[in-house]
């Protein structure tokens, strides 16, 4: 452990102190102290309409002050069910001066999905928007569970005048008639107040700010809790990374803000160092790229698929992107093609990271300068510890040159799950969060993502891990994404199946690519199929997702099986 952390020391990347430690810090006064420092910048471009961090700030402490009139206390859960709309920066840091704990809600939830949430966190007060993709479904959740509350904006109150008027006229049939009922208020008269309201006391490193609910992938969500410090440090670890943190600052936010990596990288890093969000409601490459071109941007964080569809697009030929410093990749891994692909298209750097939810999320990211690994997340950032352990038992560590589960501690670690001891029991040894992940550490420091320990594929004894198999496929140049999963097998248990979708333009069938890849892949690892898809499955904000697949798969086993015991 110590010969790492001087591996650290010695060949440390990022512009930063590696034992750097963070203050305690509420997210109330992080955002006072940018504004304080910027009150006339400009905190977000919206579809053209500028709005200065005074102005902003306005909103967040009318917002706080209309909570507490409403009842709110410190502790007491309230929901961001929105897009990305100056409504959730406004709500947000709003409610957290207030002292309420957020809840992200993904605007793409089911009303099923919606209501298991608020009832596991016992949300009472939702903010939503008008919308027609949102406001019914809020509605539906507010008639059958525990909620208490709608507060409801409207995207035309935040639109530039002309825009706003066209929207109302045009648009009025995207919205929902708010109903009347007293359990619907308006966004607008929850804000008419003088704003002047004493906020909470804040306990940074005990009080929790965000229930941040994991992706699902196995089993149920569990709220993560994080607390002001961790994600006021994180996004201050983020920050002081960043080389060009003194120059300007313009970022696009289209990265969803529920996702707790646009939570930090796009939304609290950026109002730690006074810069500005140009946002965008959803991702379309067409408008990313207007947007580029239009407010000449210098930051674009996203996930792999993003930036791919940034390539595929035909005005990305026309785009000056000389403004464009650098490019966050995290979610997911970033092919080495894509990546060189990118940067040569755009002359801006494709920088990938690595986190996860219980750790605010940001734990690991290759230098903006300096020795940027391939195929490596990068060195940790500053105050951020990591080891291995074994990855059948994690008190024990890996044998020697062995990859084993990445462990993490520093300022950025959640508290717990909320009400789930039993999950917090799972997760942590010591101050460590196990992470679940397969990694190596490397000479210089630097960490590799293996693969995850669930998604291991069990071949005849054998461990094979599907993004090496990936990998191999993404050098194919007909490959433009690739998915590996274990599929049952009666003889060996698990048997390896590939899917990808192709490049446009590609003319070649999944058994040309299966003659292609095994003869490059260990005999263990070889696929039985390559399955040529028009779309592969993605998460919520866009990441590829095994586990449609493996529930497909596991189904039409199940099936045939049936059918063989039936003898049909």
């Amino acid at each position: 452990m110590e010969n790492i952390e001087k591996t650290w020391r010695d060949k440390y990347q990022h512009p930063a102190q590696w034992d750097h430690v963070f203050s305690p810090l509420s997210m109330g006064e992080m955002v006072t102290n940018s504004v304080l420092a910027h009150p006339d910048a400009p905190m977000i471009d919206f579809m053209g309409r500028l709005f200065t961090y005074g102005e902003m700030f306005g909103q967040i402490k009318r917002i706080a002050c209309g909570l507490q009139a409403m009842g709110v206390v410190k502790g007491d859960r309230v929901g961001l069910y929105l897009p990305n709309t100056p409504h959730y920066v406004a709500a947000y840091y709003g409610a957290l001066m207030a002292g309420a704990i957020v809840v992200n809600f993904s605007p793409l939830y089911t009303a099923a999905e919606l209501e298991h949430q608020v009832e596991d966190s016992g949300t009472k007060i939702l903010f939503t928007l008008s919308a027609k993709a949102l406001l019914p479904t809020a509605l539906k959740v507010l008639d059958d569970s525990s909620l208490e509350t709608l507060i409801v904006g409207s995207v035309a109150e935040m639109l530039p005048p002309v825009k706003s008027l066209l929207f109302r006229l045009f648009k009025a049939s995207e919205s929902t008639p708010l109903p009347d009922d007293k359990r619907v208020l308006r966004y607008s008269r929850l804000v008419a107040n003088a704003g002047d309201c004493v906020v909470a006391t804040i306990d940074p490193v005990q009080d929790i700010a965000l229930l941040q609910y994991t992706g699902g992938t196995t089993g149920t969500p569990k709220g993560a809790m994080l607390t002001h410090q961790n994600l006021t440090a994180n996004a201050r670890q983020v920050q002081m990374i960043d080389p060009h943190r003194d120059e300007l600052d313009r970022i696009i936010a289209v990265l969803p803000f529920f996702h707790v990596f646009a939570n930090t990288c796009t939304l609290n890093r950026t109002v730690v160092n006074g810069g500005e969000m140009v946002m965008l409601p959803r991702f379309d490459a067409a408008q990313v790229l207007a947007a580029i071109q239009r407010v000449k941007a210098t930051s674009l964080p996203g996930v792999p698929t993003m930036f791919q569809a940034l390539l595929d697009h035909p005005a990305i030929r026309n785009i000056d992107f000389s403004s464009l410093r650098a490019c966050i990749s995290g979610g997911a891994p970033l092919p080495l093609e894509l990546r060189q692909r990118f940067e040569e298209a755009t002359g801006a750097k494709l920088i990938e990271g690595y986190g996860l939810t219980e750790t605010s999320p940001v734990v690991c990211t290759n230098p903006y300068e300096g020795l940027n690994k391939t195929g490596t997340v990068g060195q940790p950032v500053p105050g951020t510890r990591v080891k291995l352990v074994d990855r059948e038992d994690p008190t024990k560590p890996p044998p020697p040159g062995e990859p084993g589960e990445l462990l993490f501690a520093g300022p950025q670690v959640m508290r717990g799950y909320w009400n789930r001891p039993d999950a917090d029991a799972e997760v942590f040894i010591g101050d460590y969060v196990r992470t679940g992940d397969v990694g190596e550490i490397d000479e210089d420091g630097y960490v590799r993502i293996v693969d995850r320990l669930k998604d291991m594929i069990a071949v005849g004894g054998f461990k094979v891990f599907p993004s090496q198999v990936e990998s191999v496929l993404y050098h194919h140049p007909m490959v433009k994404e690739a998915l590996v999963i274990g599929i049952p097998d009666h003889y060996r248990g698990e048997q390896p199946k590939a899917f990808v979708t192709l490049a446009e333009g590609a003319d070649i069938d999944g058994a040309a690519l299966k003659d292609w890849l095994n003869p490059q892949l260990g005999k263990h690892e070889r696929v039985c199929e390559v399955e040529v898809r028009l779309n592969l499955p993605k998460t919520l904000v866009g990441k590829l997702s095994r586990k449609e697949l493996v529930a497909e798969e596991r189904a039409k086993a199940a099936t045939a099986d049936a059918k063989a015991g039936t003898g049909a």
